[in-house]
């Protein structure tokens, strides 16, 4: 059972509000990791315009969350990568009936206070785009809305959520088409994970606190992993991931849902494939359903790939030492 409460419940993310006789808050972590946790099983799709929020609506995505550039785009153009237009996102949000996310830039607070005043359903604090901190990441408890952040090792993931992430994506390497590097990160974290678990159930406590240290992060969070055996969050995989038989992939991982950006919209059959990951992530125990699925494309029409070992920029890198 994934605890929907955090460890600070009284922040200037939290608003108290009185209507009529009833007391209302907003913004507590067990809003916001319950929003998180409603997506479960489910598909968020990267999308430029209202067209393609349209398209991924209609496939059955859960979410669609809103990008200036698809990250295959982001990666050929260079230059600096910020938030979407807002006029964009409002089009999205007027447009389409599922929750709306946006990205901002790692650390910058005040284009992520934008998003919040946009009314957006989630913030992602996201690598794809160029980070305008290199050293620290938004305190994201002091914000109504919540955030998911990206992460590539189990110490990378709690320090996010000790910030006040409600969500947590397993990195993949962005705009590639290539899902070898979600694979690696989610392995990575599977590994920390049974190892601390093994550490919690032998009653070592000065392991656990070891660690702790090692990780950058506070017991309490280390050992509340430790005895849950997985993230206090949801977990969805991000990066690479193009086809419906990479999404039943990952499911089998561990991941509670997919992030897919480039991998439909840079395909010739977007609506065909967007459908089918749709498909195969809800019914990744069945592999027949998901033969199914991956009948509905042609991978003549895929998108071509990188070669994840030899490129000049990984955005996984970004934000990941802080």
């Amino acid at each position: 059972m994934i605890p929907l409460s955090g460890d600070i419940a009284d922040t200037k993310g939290t608003i108290k509000e009185k209507i009529e006789s009833y007391s209302i808050k907003r913004g507590t972590s067990t809003l916001k990791r319950g929003f998180a946790h409603m997506l479960k099983n489910g598909v968020v799709m990267d999308v430029t315009t209202v067209e393609q929020a349209q398209i991924a609506e209609d496939a059955g995505a859960v979410s669609v969350m809103v990008l200036d550039k698809l990250p295959s785009d982001v990666r050929k153009a260079g230059g600096v990568a910020r938030t979407a237009s807002i006029r964009v996102i409002e089009e999205i949000m007027d447009a389409v009936t599922i929750p709306v996310m946006a990205k901002c830039r790692i650390g910058h607070v005040y284009e992520a206070m934008v998003l919040q005043e946009t009314d957006v359903d989630m913030i992602d604090e996201s690598e794809v785009l160029t980070p305008a901190d290199e050293f620290r990441h938004i305190w994201k408890w002091d914000f109504t809305t919540p955030f998911v952040n990206g992460a590539r090792s189990l110490g990378e993931a709690l320090r996010r959520i000790e910030e006040g992430a409600a969500m947590i994506r397993t990195k993949g390497e962005p705009g590639t088409g290539n899902v070898a590097e979600a694979v690696t990160h989610i392995k990575n974290v599977n590994t920390e994970l049974r190892k601390i678990k093994s550490i919690y159930d032998s009653g070592d406590e000065q392991d656990l606190v070891s660690a702790a240290r090692e990780m950058k992060v506070s017991y309490s969070l280390i050992e509340e992993t430790a005895s849950l055996g997985r993230l206090p969050v949801v977990n969805f995989a991000a990066g690479g991931i193009s086809t419906p038989a990479d999404a039943a992939y990952l499911m089998t991982l561990g991941c509670d849902g997919i992030f897919v950006g480039s991998g439909i919209f840079k395909a010739e059959d977007a609506k065909e494939r967007a459908q089918a990951i749709v498909l195969a992530t809800t019914f990744w125990e069945d592999p027949d359903k998901v033969k199914e699925a991956q009948k509905m494309i042609d991978e003549r029409q895929s998108m071509l790939g990188l070669d994840t070992k030899n490129l000049e920029l990984r955005m996984q890198e970004r934000g990941s030492t802080a």
